[in-house]
């Protein structure tokens, strides 16, 4: 993809996403280490590796909140959830809609898909909604929604 136009990540989801991972490896770190010794060798070493694998998992699952983001570019518009990331041309995005209710921007694309746009939620409130504007506009002003079908 080309040069940036827009990008937008939240901030509050991102900062209490940090604060759990940074508890969860706090606390469980204090539990561990407080254990009796006899205790944590009663652990099997599959038991130790499925804790291991659970907690992971987990942190890699708040790492992925703090990097939700929606980026726009000459070519195009990238967004990056919790699970998947999706890179879209502008031909293939027929509209963006951030009603008020809506937990976040939803993305409709040519094929009549949605799409949520995690990174602008209504949590970050009138950021959020500016955002939405602002992204609204780099899409019309790139061809998005050029190729709408027929509302029936």
């Amino acid at each position: 993809m080309s040069d940036r136009l827009f990008t937008f990540h939240p901030r509050i989801l991102a900062l209490m996403a940090g604060v759990m991972g940074l508890s969860l490896l706090a606390v469980f770190g204090v539990i561990w280490v407080r254990l009796p010794a006899e205790s944590r060798d009663s652990f099997s070493w599959f038991q130790r590796i499925t804790l291991l694998v659970f907690f992971g998992a987990i942190l890699w699952i708040l790492y992925r909140m703090t990097t939700l983001r929606v980026t726009a570019y000459a070519d195009g518009l990238r967004v990056r959830n919790v699970f998947k990331s999706y890179t879209l041309t502008w031909a293939e995005i027929s509209g963006l809609r951030f009603r008020p209710g809506d937990a976040w921007l939803q993305l409709f694309d040519a094929d009549g898909n949605r799409i949520g746009i995690l990174a602008v939620q209504a949590a970050e409130g009138a950021r959020a909604s500016r955002a939405a504007k602002e992204l609204a506009a780099v899409a019309r002003d790139h061809g998005a929604g050029a190729n709408r079908p027929p509302k029936s």
